[in-house]
């Protein structure tokens, strides 16, 4: 009797491993460092807020006499810091498409961004004129934006350094996981500008 063999039945002689599954180490220490950083942030903001409840059950105004902090410029940053988080997943997206010409469109626009955001803070410091040798309120209140200003500046370094490997061809669509770090940061920084804009330019 004969024994048909059909083709599907060849096993080969040789056969192939499949590529093994990088890691991502890099998004994973990236997302345990923004949770630490969140939480000091979030922790600094409750000193904050508990500083000044306590003024206030004294009745006495928290803001020094003659200290207004307008709205104007936070909620332009605000926006800014919004459309930047819009832009910085554009980045991301360009790179996983192999799109160069849009992911270096996307970051430059980022940095843009960025930097109307450090400009208008400057500028709102400025028109806020809170003397912070005389009261320790104002040394309070600059060290939370400060702290955030610093927070930016980490993203901004973090976000351009990534941009320039993939520039270079470090990072593709096979390989994604740096700019996707530095979008995971920048997000959670921009999200922190909005609980720092209801607790110190809303709730005043």
């Amino acid at each position: 009797m004969a024994v048909t063999t059909h083709s599907h039945d060849i096993i080969p002689a040789e056969l192939s491993l499949a590529e093994a599954s990088r890691p991502r180490l890099l998004v994973l220490a990236t997302s345990l460092a923004t949770a630490a950083m969140a939480m000091g942030f979030v922790g600094l903001l409750s000193v904050y807020i508990s500083t000044r409840a306590d003024v206030l059950a004294t009745g006495e105004r928290w803001l020094p006499d003659g200290v207004n902090i307008p709205l104007t410029q936070p909620n332009y940053i605000g926006l800014t810091v919004a459309f930047s988080v819009v832009t910085i997943w554009w980045m991301v997206s360009a790179v996983r498409n192999d799109d160069r010409v849009n992911a270096l469109a996307a970051t430059s626009i980022s940095l843009l961004f960025a930097f109307a955001y450090f400009a208008q803070t400057a500028y709102l410091m400025t028109i806020m004129e809170i003397e912070i040798a005389a009261d320790p309120r104002g040394v309070l209140l600059y060290a939370v934006i400060g702290t955030h200003m610093v927070i930016m500046l980490v993203a901004v370094g973090y976000t351009l350094l990534m941009a320039l490997r993939a520039a270079g061809g470090d990072y593709s669509s096979r390989d994604y996981e740096g700019v996707l770090s530095a979008a995971i940061f920048w997000t959670v920084a921009s999200g922190l500008y909005a609980v720092m804009w209801y607790v110190i330019y809303i709730t005043k």
